[in-house]
């Protein structure tokens, strides 16, 4: 079994068009007396996208294809861009260092992993970021920015590492700020083109859905 990755983006400009979002999975059970019970059966949100609303025309197609055949359909999964959700701030915003908490000191850990967290006085949600954009990630440590040397970050996996002398000291909170993509999968191993209907409006879909780490 293959269960590859290619740390390649899905053409940016294809990216800007396309529709989805995040996807939760609850049960739902009805009770004789009116009531419900609700049960979240998934821990976290899974994003599922449809990039043929990004396609403009027979070049943006095609890139689309080569792209899928060099993916190999749905065996390899690839980076992609939230069109919506692509950044530690909110959309507009610009990166800073204090954007997200990612972990406190205990003056021994070295490692931690990217998140990026949503929520409100009802509730809260962490979302783990395995593929944030490398040159994009800033760190600070108690409010205090961390310089660039004095941290690794492991591109592929979202975890960023403290060099020996630079662990952060018990109780320091460690915040950081990034860009990241999503990892995803093509959802199909189809992808079916008919120029006649394209040129006359039609647009064929082409299903991503997020990879989970």
């Amino acid at each position: 079994m293959t269960t590859g990755f290619h740390e390649v983006r899905f053409p940016l400009r294809l990216a800007l068009g396309t529709s989805g979002g995040p996807v939760r999975r609850t049960d739902i059970v009805s009770l004789s007396n009116g009531r419900e019970n609700r049960n979240r059966r998934w821990r976290d949100a899974r994003r599922h996208y449809d990039a043929g609303s990004g396609i403009k025309s027979i070049g943006d197609l095609y890139a689309v294809l080569e792209f899928f055949e060099a993916r190999a359909g749905q065996l390899y999964g690839f980076r992609f861009r939230d069109p919506l959700d692509f950044r530690s701030c909110a959309p507009g915003g610009t990166v800073a260092a204090n954007d997200q908490a990612i972990g406190t000191g205990d003056g021994v850990t070295a490692v931690f992993q990217l998140s990026k967290t949503y929520g409100d006085t009802g509730g809260v949600s962490v979302r783990e970021i395995a593929k944030p954009v490398a040159g994009t990630v800033v760190i600070s440590l108690s409010g205090t920015a961390v310089a660039p040397a004095d941290f690794t970050l492991d591109a592929a996996t979202g975890r960023v590492t403290f060099l020996p002398s630079k662990i952060p000291a018990s109780g320091a909170v460690i915040r950081a700020g990034f860009e990241f993509d999503v990892p995803v999968r093509f959802d199909t191993d189809r992808i079916d083109v008919d120029l006649a209907q394209f040129q006359a409006g039609r647009i064929p879909s082409i299903p991503l859905v997020e990879i989970k780490p």
